[in-house]
């Protein structure tokens, strides 16, 4: 016989819960690197974001466009206010959140964390992107382990347990990041996402709350200073 709490908890991970304010996300107007890491700070974007968004994001077109994920469905792409409006409506209700990486002064990137699940699964995904100039200072690792800290610990974040990172097999450089990270590997997904025009397989790898407890940027910090 199943149990009325079994039920309820199988229930929790296969119906979607209801948008409510009390989940709204609530990221620090500026988030900095931890004394010691490399000098980034994250953000969330504004309107005054669209031409030097724009600007790097024309830079680095051939360098990203390996790794573009898309939407087969849906041909129109949003502007950057129908966009701005997106995020700020995905924060409200909890689901996404899309920051900002600065360096030197200057937009270098951009991280999300998405998809994410609440209940008995308390789970998120985690994509990011760096510019080409601005590789090879640990910008992504430190990005990722900021993220981390915020959503898995922090009193103010979600309090999630799992983060999950998915990478194309071929993407040497992320492949570095998760390692630094010492993110677990779970395996291969095929056709996980829709990338650069076609169905990828990815590799999977996760980040859970017990992994650091002190914290991964600290960890982060720790074993690769």
């Amino acid at each position: 016989m199943v149990s009325m709490s079994l039920l309820r908890s199988i229930r929790s991970m296969i119906t979607p819960a209801p948008a409510r304010a009390d989940r709204a996300l609530h990221f620090p107007e500026t988030l900095c690197a931890p004394r010691g890491m490399v000098a980034i700070r994250l953000r969330t974007m504004g309107a005054e974001d669209l031409g030097a968004w724009n600007a790097v994001r024309a830079r680095n077109a051939s360098w990203l466009a390996p790794w573009e994920s898309g939407d087969p469905q849906n041909g129109g792409g949003l502007t950057f206010q129908q966009w701005l409006q997106r995020q700020r409506r995905d924060e409200n209700e909890g689901t996404a959140i899309v920051l900002l990486i600065e360096f030197q002064m200057r937009i270098v990137g951009q991280i999300s964390l998405g998809a994410i699940t609440y209940g008995s699964m308390r789970t998120g995904v985690v994509g990011y992107w760096v510019a080409q100039d601005a590789i090879g200072h640990g910008i992504a690792p430190t990005a990722v382990a900021m993220l981390a800290d915020w959503a898995l610990h922090d009193d103010d974040g979600p309090h999630l347990h799992r983060l999950e990172i998915a990478i194309v097999p071929c993407n040497d450089r992320s492949l570095r990041v998760v390692a630094k990270l010492e993110a677990h590997r779970e395996g291969l997904r095929p056709g996980y996402m829709y990338v650069d025009g076609q169905w990828r397989d990815h590799l999977t790898f996760s980040l859970l709350a017990e992994d650091a407890p002190q914290g991964f940027a600290t960890r982060l910090l720790a074993r690769h200073a």
